[in-house]
């Protein structure tokens, strides 16, 4: 089962969205995107705003205590799977709700800077069972009893942690470039024994370097803030269709797990800027005349930095077969499945003999 070491899981507490209705305490419906009370089934719309194009100022960062998710919260380590939860201080946790584990036991750890945006979670809990039923049944390679006898553990709504950052820069930069040019060469080449002279252009390059200043804006560099979920599952669901992005509410928390950045606020700008020298790499090859174009130094200051902190959606479970475990995740907004699944030696053995039948027939059909 995959490891989710130093994760941190914050639950927001839904106890303050109560029912109108029956006192009750509501949760966010995907499949309505408003409240619902799971007791008497009463709906609620949530007021959705899109004023996220506000950015928060990089260097002022340390500053801005205004952002802390600052309730009163207990942290909760799960000796098991290594999660942490932030929960409520009045509620009380006895389970992991990653791996169903007792092994529970209080932290001091805090929640962290609070989110501006999200991306609400569009696809249901029952939605998402059925985009997993549908998916494992269309692997070929999975065995077929696995499609009838596997077991699912109960299946968790996540908000993962994303930062996003824009940033002006400008670059000083040395190039090497190279220029084509052509010149008459004549050689001997031997036909039948006998030799002749073929006279040919043949491409040569000039060298020169040079010079100059690059400038380039970036916009919304997104940079995953968590280590939890394994990389080439989160990267098979993706994309996420950041048009829908909302502004932060607890509303959409309702019944929901957000999990804490793992990934810090200039870690993240780190990777950011990664991403930014290659952009300003291309950029510069781009827009240097020449046949070819090698970046020797570049010097880049960047200013106006500016981020912000963003939730995007997942359901997140496992299911046991033959006393493993594997894990898969669904995309909350689109619906994309990606997990691991065991596979069935059988099958690939009788897939290579039929390759190898095939080849083989192929070779004396072609061999007569």
């Amino acid at each position: 089962m995959t490891s989710f070491d130093e994760q941190n899981i914050v639950v927001e507490d839904t106890a303050n969205i109560k029912c109108p209705s029956c006192g009750g305490n509501t949760e966010y419906n995907p499949e309505t995107r408003g409240l619902k009370c799971p007791f008497c089934s009463h709906e609620m719309p949530i007021d959705a705003t899109f004023d996220h194009h506000v950015e928060l100022d990089f260097d002022e960062a340390g500053n801005n205590l205004q952002h802390v998710w600052n309730e009163e919260k207990r942290v909760f380590s799960c000796d098991n799977c290594g999660a942490e939860s932030v929960l409520d201080a009045h509620i009380v946790a006895d389970f992991c709700s990653f791996c169903g584990s007792s092994h529970i036991s209080v932290t001091n750890d805090d929640a962290g800077i609070q989110p501006g945006l999200l991306i609400p979670f569009q696809v249901s809990e029952e939605q998402a069972q059925a985009k997993f039923k549908d998916w494992i049944k269309g692997h070929f390679f999975a065995p077929n009893t696995l499609k009838k006898t596997y077991r699912m553990n109960k299946i968790s709504g996540a908000y993962l942690p994303y930062w996003t950052y824009d940033s002006q820069t400008e670059s000083q930069y040395v190039v090497n470039v190279g220029n084509y040019y052509y010149v008459t060469e004549t050689r001997t080449v031997y036909e039948d024994g006998k030799a002749r002279q073929v006279t040919e252009q043949v491409q040569k390059i000039r060298w020169h370097q040079e010079s100059g200043t690059y400038r380039e804006f970036f916009d919304d560099i997104l940079i995953k803030a968590s280590h939890t979920v394994e990389p080439k599952l989160l990267q098979k669901v993706q994309p996420f269709q950041l048009t829908s992005l909302t502004d932060y509410k607890v509303e959409y928390m309702s019944g929901f797990l957000a999990e804490r950045y793992s990934v810090s606020l200039q870690q993240g700008f780190s990777q950011a800027k990664d991403i930014m020298t290659r952009g300003i790499v291309n950029g510069i090859e781009g827009s240097v005349a020449g046949d070819i174009v090698q970046v020797v130094n570049v010097s880049t200051d960047y200013t106006d930095i500016t981020y912000k902190h963003i939730l995007l959606p997942i359901w997140i479970s496992s299911f046991h077969f033959k006393e493993k475990v594997y894990q898969f995740i669904v995309n909350g907004q689109t619906g994309k499945v990606s997990g691991n699944y065991p596979l069935s030696v059988m099958k690939i053995v009788s897939l290579v003999i039929s390759i190898v039948v095939v080849l083989f027939i192929v070779y004396l059909f072609i061999g007569s």
